[in-house]
């Protein structure tokens, strides 16, 4: 008997480090339902929470992938800010709306594979690559807007691209089938086992035949894709490009990717535990925010939550590393 105490302790503790965001998110929703019953548990308040971090969510989803191979791309936010500005220029222009956002979703993988280019080909670090290109992008989207906003008739067609079907938002159906393909490619596919791979053990992926200049291309352009995708869904949900909007969108971004990295599969990038810590990061600012928490504490507490989720996927890493699961498990 006591020999099976020490295995149930265990037990315990791998089950509360996968699924600790989820219990974390269930007391937090209950916590602030019970604190603001007539306002937090309502569906006005979900669906606009929903609304709100969806397109977080996507660039969540973006950063995610190279950072499976063990890449940062910091360029997604500006990426996000330039499609959202470009979205409506273009149509501003005379071009019509699915030829504009084909554009701004071939820009957003160009920028993309780039990026990949910089850091495979060249060999610069995919911190200073992207910061790099992030910040030409910025520039232009300053040159393009000239710091003014930009403003045009928008189509309906355009419009519903964030409307809602049979009541449910179509951002959040967005997040779903991106999340959804991206699960079964790094479960289920051996491009996902690859990058996993890459970001491990590039040395131990080249032995193996697993080329880092085809896949971690691939997965920049994969997440210039993204971003642009989530600009474009912004730039229906404001109607009105701002140069000044999208930056703020990447540090939530790592934020949730890294916090995931803790829950579902402890010590690596995975996206449930991304779209988990996504939906942590919302449902804690919209129950502060409704508890009358200044305009201020969102920022601090992105920043502190970035900090926590670095600590804590270092160390669920270690922790895997001395079980030899590998990147691979």
């Amino acid at each position: 008997m006591r020999a099976a105490a020490p295995g149930r302790r265990s037990a315990l503790a791998h089950l509360l480090s996968t699924w600790g965001l989820l219990a974390l998110l269930v007391l937090l929703i209950v916590a602030f339902s019970l604190l603001r019953p007539n306002t937090f548990p309502t569906a006005f308040n979900i669906t606009a929470i929903v609304n709100n971090k969806s397109v977080q969510a996507i660039l969540a989803l973006a950063v995610f992938v190279p950072m499976a191979a063990g890449h940062f791309d910091l360029s997604a936010g500006f990426l996000l800010g330039i499609a959202q500005v470009l979205a409506i220029g273009l149509q501003g222009d005379g071009l019509p709306w699915p030829a504009a956002a084909a554009l701004v979703l071939l820009l957003g993988a160009a920028v993309g594979l780039a990026n990949g280019a910089l850091v495979t080909l060249i060999g610069i670090d995919s911190f200073i690559a992207t910061l790099g290109t992030g910040t030409l992008i910025y520039g232009l989207n300053e040159w393009y807007t000239g710091g003014q906003q930009v403003v045009a008739a928008l189509p309906d067609g355009f419009i519903a691209i964030s409307g809602a079907v049979l009541g449910l938002p179509l951002p959040a159906l967005y997040v779903l089938a991106i999340g959804g393909v991206l699960f079964v490619a790094f479960e289920y596919q051996p491009v996902g086992r690859f990058l996993y791979v890459l970001g491990a053990s590039p040395r131990a992926a080249e032995l193996n035949g697993i080329p880092a200049r085809r896949y971690v291309p691939a997965a920049f352009a994969t997440a210039g894709l993204l971003a642009a995708f989530a600009g474009i869904v912004l730039q229906s949900q404001l109607q009105v490009g701002q140069s000044s909007v999208g930056p703020e969108y990447l540090l939530p971004a790592f934020t949730a990717a890294l916090l995931g990295a803790t829950s579902v599969r402890p010590g690596r990038v995975n996206v449930l535990g991304t779209l988990l810590a996504v939906a942590v990061l919302a449902v804690t600012v919209a129950g502060l925010n409704q508890l009358g928490a200044p305009f201020f504490v969102e920022p601090i507490f992105d920043g502190l939550m970035l900090i926590l989720a670095v600590g804590l996927a270092v160390t669920a890493a270690r922790r895997r590393t001395r079980r030899g699961g590998g990147a691979g498990a």
